[in-house]
């Protein structure tokens, strides 16, 4: 697979992984500081409300924010580290995993795609290649850790909407 197909290829299992279903309020390519000279875009964004019958429930929701990395040069290249979320992941392939670990901030967590039956520790020794014809799933190699948000609720339910899916 070449970098642009992994990076849909990755996008395409965030979705269907993390993002889709009831209750899940998400988009993609959140543009931040729109119409001014530091643009920055966040790959995926998701709202996760603490509930949704009061309005408390909404404004204690939390945004989580995804950044796609389909190989070591793509992380290296310093763009998608918009980490403005209470919770803020990595997703890439294995290989790229393994060669970034310790660069990855402590409080960033790392999503990788696994088989579907597959163990994350044997697939860290030997990782699957992605063109491989199986199921897979995403895997928390490294957790997220909460952070607190600088944005408010409004600004970026509203750079959501904006963005749409």
């Amino acid at each position: 697979m070449n970098r642009k197909e992994i990076t849909s290829f990755l996008g395409e299992l965030l979705i269907h992984s993390k993002l889709s279903g009831i209750g899940k309020y998400w988009a993609s390519e959140v543009s931040l500081d729109f119409g001014t000279t530091e643009v920055k875009r966040v790959d995926f964004m998701q709202f996760e409300p603490a509930g949704v019958v009061g309005i408390s429930g909404i404004e204690k929701g939390i945004f989580i924010c995804y950044e796609i990395k389909s190989c070591k040069a793509d992380f290296e290249s310093g763009f998608g580290r918009n980490f403005i979320g209470e919770k803020n992941y990595f997703v890439m392939p294995m290989v790229t995993y393994k060669e970034v670990a310790f660069d990855i901030p402590h409080n960033v967590g790392a999503l990788v795609p696994i088989p579907v039956n597959a163990d994350k520790h044997m697939e860290f020794e030997n990782p699957t290649d992605l063109s491989a014809d199986t199921k897979w799933k995403l895997c928390t190699m490294m957790p997220a850790y909460p952070q607190l948000r600088k944005r408010s609720i409004t600004e970026l339910l509203f750079c959501m909407l904006r963005a749409g899916h």
